[in-house]
């Protein structure tokens, strides 16, 4: 625990509003959308700026602290708070300049998703980001960031030019191409292991019109559908992104859904589109044309905060049929119908980078199963929990071992290894190198290398 003599005299020394067990708002303060996460640090800072971050980090030390550190979103396995500890909240940072004349945007860590494009679309510009506008941008972007742009302007990391950081020492450094070249190399996949971002620079891209949308077919339809994914995706171009998932819609209950978005000439997306909806004999096709900051909260409605959320991902070896027979089994056994479960289509410029380019190795498996478990009542946690892991289990025959770390649940040491695959040792020696003593350790972590070493 925390001197209450030296915790009185940090909290005057903020300009960021700060929490305590026994404050107003401390409750709210420390709650992430994710149910399942009942964590209660000593002390909550949320950040008004750099000087604010570059204070906590120097307070921990002090003081020996646990640390942990929140974006602007969701925080899927409740790495951002933690028991005990110094929670440093970054969701009040929420500045954001654009550029036209370069096509960039500097803006701060705790902007989500949704908020970035709001500003970026005023020029008609935008980058990858997610699929979900409550999503965080920096814990997104520093994990890789898959989204409706990436097979055309690569990932979110792929499109940084800039990033402020404080360090495990306390200090403030700016990683570029040409600037702490290793540390630019390291945040870009390492998610918060290397330090505290407080600023990204990105390279912004006019997508042009968006058509999107998704055709939705009965449950029973799912091998059928998903074999026809499996086998169409690696035609489309780069303007198109797809994914197939289960999940429940209002009026016709669950369903089994090829979604994909198009930006670019509407022409040619009806035309790129034409053999998926004419595949089967479908329930609804819902494909459009959209605003692009539609698109980006289209799938909005599934994620709502405060239910409890359990995931398993890996990125498929092989989509045959075998691994088609045992999704349809389990998603028709699926004991909640907020369960949102499928793969994703990795594709184009994502996976044209080299896999040692940045921190990010996962370039060259196309389909990415994700099991987004999501239920009411921690009463039904142990039945749901034992669903997602048989589904898992059952799966892993199709799977390599490494997943993408923005969809890790709390997993241990092991999971998280395999989820930085071959660039694990470098990382380690990085890590060794900026957080010697592993501060950062609330995070799929990278324990420090024995012996550090410089790495460029």
């Amino acid at each position: 625990m925390l001197p209450q003599s030296a915790l009185q005299k940090f909290r005057e020394s903020l300009r960021g509003q700060t929490f305590c067990p026994d404050d107003s708002g401390y409750d709210e303060a420390r709650t992430v959308p994710n149910a399942m996460i009942d964590r209660k640090p000593a002390l909550i800072v949320r950040c008004s700026g750099a000087a604010d971050v570059i204070a906590c980090v120097r307070f921990a030390l002090e003081q020996d602290a646990l640390v942990s550190v929140r974006g602007g979103g969701h925080s899927v396995a409740g790495k951002s708070v933690c028991d005990g500890g110094l929670m440093i909240d970054l969701s009040a940072m929420k500045g954001i300049r654009v550029d036209l004349a370069k096509k960039t945007a500097r803006a701060e860590p705790g902007l989500t998703l949704g908020e970035f494009d709001r500003e970026t679309q005023a020029f008609s510009l935008a980058t990858t980001l997610g699929t979900i506008s409550k999503t965080g941008i920096s814990g997104l972007t520093l994990g890789a960031g898959w989204g409706h742009l990436h097979g055309t302007y690569g990932l979110a990391l792929d499109n940084l030019l800039n990033l402020d950081v404080v360090t495990a020492d306390g200090r403030m450094l700016t990683a570029t191409a040409t600037e702490n070249t290793d540390l630019f190399w390291g945040l870009r996949g390492s998610g918060g292991n290397l330090g505290i971002v407080t600023s990204l620079e990105y390279r912004l891209h006019d997508p042009g019109p968006v058509f999107a949308g998704g055709v939705l077919y009965p449950l029973s339809f799912t091998k059928e559908a998903l074999r026809f994914f499996r086998d169409w995706a690696p035609t489309i171009p780069d303007e198109l992104v797809t994914q197939v998932v289960s999940l429940t819609f209002p009026d016709l209950g669950r369903v089994f859904a090829i979604a994909g978005a198009y930006h670019g000439d509407l022409k040619k997306a009806e035309e790129v589109l034409k053999p998926l909806r004419s595949f089967g004999k479908p329930l609804l096709d819902i494909f459009q044309p959209m605003p692009y900051v539609q698109l980006q909260s289209m799938f909005d409605p599934f994620f709502p905060p405060g239910r409890m959320v359990y995931v398993k991902s890996n990125f498929f070896e092989t989509l045959n049929e075998e691994a088609a027979e045992v999704v349809d089994e389990f998603l028709a056994t699926c004991p909640s119908p907020h369960t949102f479960a499928g793969s994703e289509h990795w594709h184009g410029a994502a996976t044209r980078v080299p896999s040692t380019d940045t921190a990010f190795p996962h370039r060259s498996n196309p389909f990415n199963l994700i099991i987004w478990s999501q239920w009411e009542g921690a009463e039904n946690s142990e039945k749901n929990i034992r669903w997602t892991r048989d589904f898992w289990n059952a799966m892993k025959p199709f799977l390599i071992e490494s997943s993408y770390g923005n969809y890790l649940s709390d997993e241990g040491e092991e999971s998280s290894r395999a989820s930085y695959g071959a660039n694990y040792d470098r990382l380690a020696q990085l890590k060794a190198k900026y957080d010697p003593t592993n501060l950062f350790r609330m995070n799929h972590n990278i324990p420090p290398a024995k012996s550090a070493q410089a790495v460029s």
